[in-house]
């Protein structure tokens, strides 16, 4: 697990399915107000993004329950939660954890936009704060992969000395 900050908030980045998810429940904290995910997910906007995101990128997303939650979408009655919408849709994109590391993740994609509920300036800020973490990662990638060049480079020589002058 991982940690960003963007204006002070500490937010989470965490890999599930080698993919990158943001934990938005800590990107709540840069909103002002009583806010919650179940008010973002409510919108049709959001809905119309994530059932895109799904439908390009998840083979089992149920559009037809999808469809159902979208159609109540904009009610005053309606609120969903991310657990309920999951195992509704069988969505990929936004996952729910429970005990320590906890809290509402969504993938890269998802989150930006997120983000952007928060405020534009918020959501410019995650991006670089996002892109930075990931260029420290392939420069620790390209550091790692050099050293065991190196190490295997060794032994092949030392290998090969051995067996010619023995």
């Amino acid at each position: 697990m991982k940690k960003i900050q963007v204006n002070g908030t500490e937010i989470a980045v965490s890999q599930i399915n080698n993919e990158d998810f943001i934990c938005i429940t800590d990107m709540l904290k840069a909103k002002d107000g009583d806010f919650f995910i179940s008010d973002w997910l409510r919108n049709r906007n959001t809905l119309e993004y994530i059932g895109t995101w799904e439908k390009v990128y998840n083979p089992n997303f149920n559009f037809d329950e999808f469809n159902l939650i979208t159609n109540r979408s904009g009610l005053n009655s309606f609120k969903i939660s991310v657990k309920e919408f999951v195992e509704r849709t069988n969505a990929i994109s936004i996952v729910a954890k429970a005990g320590r590391y906890g809290g509402t993740y969504a993938h890269k994609d998802i989150a930006f936009e997120f983000a952007m509920w928060i405020s534009p300036e918020f959501k410019i800020y995650i991006v670089k704060e996002f892109q930075r973490l990931k260029a420290d990662e392939q420069k620790m990638i390209g550091w790692s992969a050099k050293r065991e060049l190196a190490k295997i480079n060794y032994r092949i020589h030392t290998d090969a000395i051995k067996n010619n002058l023995i």
